[in-house]
């Protein structure tokens, strides 16, 4: 009996292509400013809720944990829904819980976060499933666009909500309930896109297999050291150039500008990946920038913070770019692309979530960033060996049921 493979579905065209892409792009610009947007506003937090940095630190942890727990549910999710319906639903919770955080309280916060934590965690996991099953031939070009407007509305949040709160004589609450805004606008116009979109069900697949694959293991540890980093920058990167001398409006607009130029990162890597079967090279420089980028922020000269800052927006950027990308190249089709975007969000969000909670106490217990720079220099390496394993042209198994495996 002869076991049925799995095609690659052909290209969209016309306006189920375009519908798809605005969804992408819409919930793309909503997913980055609800974690983006803390950071510069969280010393304000903390004095005004009368918490410690430890405090901070589980502010910044806890969507991380949240983008974990919540990654393991996106694939039943799709398989009943289909990725379309998710990904509105997903920005229905986002605007309930943006709403919830600008109430002020110290439990609304703790609330809402968790609420905006579980709708980007579901969206993050749907997102590459569906640029795999409507463009199964420009994957890394797609990404790009994913990647550069996730870092772009990163980047425009984390500039604009310290003058925001200043103008509204708010110091958090109203730049937080703002960014349900542009959510709402997004939410509208998706639902008319969802309307044009090609609404391809998933076929009946089991990802367990992949948890007995070493492959999708290192892909896993590759996300997750990469999202430990890159949160320890979204929830602590103000606060250490404030303690380097920086006013607080100048490091929110640092923060912005990292984020910004992230998008220049990972903008150019998924394309570069487009032309290169193996990807070990690119790990391998990105992990020196990183280093580089950590070193220069908490112990180099001052003339060196925005040289820095801008050489760790441009690595972050990049290796975030690559790890989204090696979900669609590492595997066979867009089933298999979602349960392994979602065991390597589920799995890898749970070790970032180790990330921020650390350095807030490490620097705690030591009063200094010398610990904590230690830590993100071992966690460089450990991100650079698994990228060497994950970079290889392979892939892991197709998770559908009775397609033929690899």
């Amino acid at each position: 009996m002869s076991t049925r493979v799995q095609q690659a579905p052909a290209s969209p065209v016309g306006t189920a292509a375009a519908a798809t892409l605005v969804l992408v792009v819409l919930v793309a610009l909503a997913l980055r400013p609800p974690f983006t947007a803390v950071a510069p506003l969280l010393e304000q937090i903390q004095q005004d809720l009368g918490v410690s940095n430890t405090f901070g630190g589980v502010l910044t942890t806890l969507p991380v944990v949240c983008l974990g727990v919540f990654a393991f549910v996106a694939p039943k999710l799709r398989q009943r829904f289909g990725d379309e319906k998710v990904l509105v639903g997903c920005l229905i919770v986002l605007l309930v819980g943006n709403s919830l955080r600008a109430l002020g309280s110290i439990w609304t916060l703790l609330a809402g976060t968790v609420v905006v934590g579980a709708g980007i965690a579901v969206a993050n996991v749907a997102l590459p499933g569906l640029i795999k099953r409507d463009f199964p031939h420009k994957v890394p070009v797609i990404t790009a666009v994913y990647t550069m407007c996730l870092t772009l509305g990163g980047a425009i949040a984390a500039s604009v909500v310290v003058p925001i709160g200043g103008a509204l004589a708010s110091a958090w609450r109203a730049p937080l309930g703002l960014l349900a805004l542009p959510v709402l606008l997004a939410l509208v116009i998706s639902i008319f896109a969802l309307r044009r979109s090609s609404g391809a069900r998933p076929q009946p697949s089991s990802g367990g297999r992949l948890w007995r694959n070493p492959l999708a293991w290192q892909v896993t540890v590759f996300m997750g050291v990469q999202s430990a980093m890159a949160y320890v920058t979204f929830g602590w990167l103000p606060t250490m150039l404030q303690s380097r001398g920086m006013g607080a409006g100048l490091a929110g607009l640092a923060l912005g500008i990292q984020a910004a130029v992230q998008a220049v990162g990972s903008m150019s890597v998924p394309v570069l990946c487009h032309r290169l079967r193996d990807q070990r090279l690119i790990a391998v420089v990105l992990a020196v920038l990183l280093m580089l980028g950590f070193t220069g922020i908490l112990v180099g000269p001052t003339a060196w913070l925005w040289p820095a800052v801008v050489v760790l927006g441009l690595a972050q950027g990049a290796s975030f770019g690559l790890a989204l990308t090696l979900f669609g190249l590492r595997s066979p089709d867009s089933d298999t692309t979602t349960a392994l975007s979602g065991m390597a969000q589920g799995g890898g969000y749970l070790i970032a979530a180790a990330g921020p909670l650390l350095i807030g106490l490490l620097h705690d217990m030591t009063g200094g960033w010398i610990a904590p720079l230690v830590l993100l220099l071992g966690c460089s390496t450990i991100w650079l060996i698994a990228g060497l394993l994950a970079g290889r042209p392979v892939q892991v198994p197709s998770v559908i049921d009775g397609a033929t495996r690899r």
